[in-house]
């Protein structure tokens, strides 16, 4: 195998794409924390540690689920399935991000900023992913370590998880927490039969025919609508901020109430396509009217 056709396999192992947004709201959390100004330096370093540590769990993810992926269109090509990089070789590239990557923060920052990114790691990697074989509520589990990345940027420049200092960064992991639900049931119930195939149970109501998923769609967006008054309330963010975030909560919660009336692939898919404009907008907003 060419270098360049194994950097573009470990590349698919660690998945730096996907692993942006991750890094990316890891990254407003930390600016959001009260007296950080931008620093290039320190932005690279945290967006590197996220990038090893999100990697090495993204690895995990599919040395676990190899037998799934060959079942599934859009992962079967996915290297530890078609055999070109063996499943020693892939927890050893999780071993190796994940771990350099928490040390890296944990070193720079501070040691609990190193220990939230590995408790993310082992959370993601040996919680949620084999829940998804066997209970939707690994959403729920997911939706952890899915919301610490803002806490942990929170963290970075701060250095606590308690007090009122912390206050700030446990308000934007519940945002990034309640947005979570719809998101991953939205790509679920795209996702339906590929994830059927694979023995992946992600959605409220095994049926898809059900409307309970939309209905619990709509109940955790509406929550981001009232909780956009918080980082006004304890003085992370000004009215421009508050106000971006509820617009945008509202048209996300329309996006749900769409998917409940209809109940259909195109209305599914305009929930996925909001939840993916609300998170970045709305955490831009929010570091645009920093306080």
């Amino acid at each position: 195998m060419s270098l360049t056709a194994r950097g573009k396999d470990y590349a698919m192992l660690l998945k730096p794409n996907l692993s942006f947004m991750v890094v990316f709201s890891s990254v407003i959390g930390y600016l959001l924390a009260p007296g950080i100004a931008f620093d290039w330096l320190n932005v690279i370093i945290l967006f590197t540690g996220g990038i090893l540590v999100t990697g090495g769990a993204n690895t995990i993810n599919q040395v676990l689920e190899r037998e799934g992926d060959k079942m599934m269109t859009r992962t079967q090509n996915r290297p530890i399935p078609q055999g070109r990089i063996s499943v020693a070789e892939g927890w050893a590239v999780a071993a190796i991000a994940g771990l350099s990557g928490a040390l890296l923060l944990g070193y720079y920052f501070n040691p609990l900023t190193g220990l939230l990114s590995f408790t993310s790691l082992l959370l993601y990697g040996f919680a949620y992913t084999p829940m998804k074989r066997i209970h939707p509520v690994a959403v729920l589990i997911g939706a952890i370590p899915g919301a610490l990345p803002p806490l942990l940027g929170w963290v970075a420049a701060t250095g606590t998880l308690t007090g009122n200092l912390a206050l700030g960064g446990w308000v934007l992991f519940l945002i990034q927490f309640f947005w979570q639900f719809p998101h991953y049931w939205a790509i679920g119930w795209v996702g339906y039969d590929e994830y059927l195939k694979a023995g992946i149970s992600m959605l409220p109501s095994q049926e898809r025919s059900s409307k309970f998923t939309a209905i619990q769609c709509m109940f955790y967006s509406v929550v981001l609508i009232p909780i956009a008054l918080v980082p006004r309330y304890i003085g992370i963010t000004g009215n421009i901020g508050m106000w971006v975030m509820m617009f945008c909560g509202a048209l996300y919660f329309a996006a749900t109430v769409a998917f409940f009336v209809k109940n259909d692939y195109k209305s599914a898919k305009r929930v996925m396509y909001a939840s993916f404009i609300y998170l970045p907008v709305t955490l831009l907003a929010l570091l645009f009217d920093k306080l």
